[in-house]
């Protein structure tokens, strides 16, 4: 099989070439087409995340190890099946499910793999959809998609499943209860998409890029704010959102983004952190228990609520946010055009030779 992998952090994505892995037990092959760019791809190209104060977290200390494969958001078909598997299989086409984990831990008995103390997810710690194959522990793993683009697909399984997860852990918001998203990235767009499909008609979005936040108005978000644009960003999230919010959802996740979430939240409010764009969180401990505050993170989600989540995409009712694809031997400059920002919804790459 052929693969562009990360063979020195920050480095060029070199292309290279070892046997194609064969499906052992109920293990499934599946040809990739389709990979997403996420914003995780990024950090592990870099090789670290930023924790605040100068410091970073090294990834070749939490188990990531070179050369690696990137690409979590996988579309593609079932080639080959272990020989305890649903030989049925074969041929058949979705998304990959791709947060596998040990299979033995508490969290995995109780079928929350994304929460594995060993985790094992595709492109991560083991290869994934920068390569053109992916081996999965089972045919459950590939999910179907009909009537939805390949391209688009692909990204539901970590744009779409962790804006799906985030706005589970919201619930509830409404007219009287004011929610407030921030960032109009890939997995912000896709939470608006979500929010619009469910028929929500009052929630506020927050950006610093006008031209995201017309993307977010397009989607159907009913108010949008640009922070950066005014000289009391507090007062003008406020007059747009109806009042103080209830609930604020991060999906950039940096030091500005979690303190005016801070600031801006209602007593007894929650804080729902998404996005890894990295730095430390700064408030006065009092401040938790006297605004009876709420702050939690959320990292994607479990299969079952990625069945869920494919359901209601396939109702038809999800807008599709905006998509470009490039070419596979592309993914450096797709990852570089991520680090610049210049990237409007999803980066997909196309597996096509």
């Amino acid at each position: 099989m052929k693969a562009w992998s990360v063979t020195e952090f920050g480095a060029p994505l070199e292309r290279l070439e070892r046997e194609t892995p064969q499906p052992a037990a109920t293990q499934v092959l599946v040809r990739v087409s389709h990979c997403g760019v996420c914003h995780t791809d990024l950090h592990l190209w870099q090789g670290y995340y930023d924790i605040g104060g100068g410091k970073k977290l090294e990834l070749a200390s939490r188990g990531v190890t070179l050369p690696a494969t990137l690409g979590h958001e996988i579309f593609g078909e079932v080639v080959a099946v272990g020989p305890e598997g649903d030989q049925g299989a074969i041929g058949r086409q979705g998304v990959v499910f791709p947060w596998t984990g040990c299979g033995a831990c508490p969290a995995c008995a109780a079928e929350d793999e994304h929460l594995c103390v060993a985790p094992r997810y595709l492109g991560v710690f083991t290869p994934g959809g920068y390569g053109d194959h992916v081996l999965l522990p089972d045919s459950r793993y590939l999910v179907p998609a009909p009537g939805v683009e390949p391209a688009l697909a692909a990204t539901y399984a970590c744009s779409g499943l962790t804006a799906f997860a985030a706005l589970r852990k919201a619930e509830p918001f409404g007219t009287d209860t004011p929610l407030v998203l921030i960032g109009a990235g890939g997995v912000g767009l896709t939470a608006i998409a979500l929010l619009v499909a469910q028929g929500l008609k009052s929630f506020t979005v927050v950006d610093i890029d006008d031209a995201a936040l017309a993307a977010a108005r397009a989607l159907g978000a009913p108010a949008t704010v640009n922070s950066m644009a005014s000289d009391d960003p507090i007062d003008s999230v406020k007059r747009a959102a109806g009042g103080a919010p209830a609930t604020i959802v991060d999906f950039v996740g940096n030091e500005a983004t979690s303190g005016l979430a801070l600031d801006l939240l209602r007593k007894g409010g929650a804080y729902v952190l998404v996005g890894l764009f990295g730095g430390a969180l700064h408030l006065p401990l009092p401040s938790l228990p006297i605004r009876v505050l709420r702050i939690e993170g959320s990292y994607i989600g479990n299969r079952a609520l990625f069945g869920e989540l494919m359901q209601l995409v396939a109702s038809g009712r999800v807008p599709p946010i905006p998509i470009e694809e490039r070419p596979w031997s592309n993914c450096t400059e797709a990852l570089r055009s991520l680090e610049r920002r210049e990237i409007r919804g999803r980066v997909v790459l196309r597996l096509d030779g």
